[in-house]
């Protein structure tokens, strides 16, 4: 998996849409934990009729933000992988799930 960070790319401080549009631009899957913001710029893309490489939401509550918790996020995107996230917002669950 090629991954980069708002960070990285230099959008720490961004708005949730310019880190969407950022992500259209280079056909990236965002990975948040963002529910109200993230599912509400996916309705909307989608409601106008436009394509979007996918949503991945790791939600706080299923998943600690703890240097131990980072497996099992990592672990839960891998086990999506493969499936076909155009279009689609996708609650992450633990691996395995899908």
């Amino acid at each position: 998996m090629d991954v980069d960070t708002v960070a990285e790319l230099g959008l720490a401080g961004s708005s949730d849409a310019e880190v969407f549009s950022a992500a259209l631009a280079q056909d990236r899957v965002v990975l948040t934990e963002n529910v109200a913001d993230f599912a509400r710029i996916f309705a909307e893309h989608l409601a106008a009729g436009q394509h979007h490489p996918g949503v991945l939401m790791a939600l706080s509550s299923r998943f600690s933000r703890r240097p131990a918790g980072i497996g099992a996020i990592v672990a839960a995107v891998l086990a999506c992988a493969d499936l076909p996230l155009d279009d689609r917002l996708v609650y992450l669950e633990s691996a395995g799930r899908y």
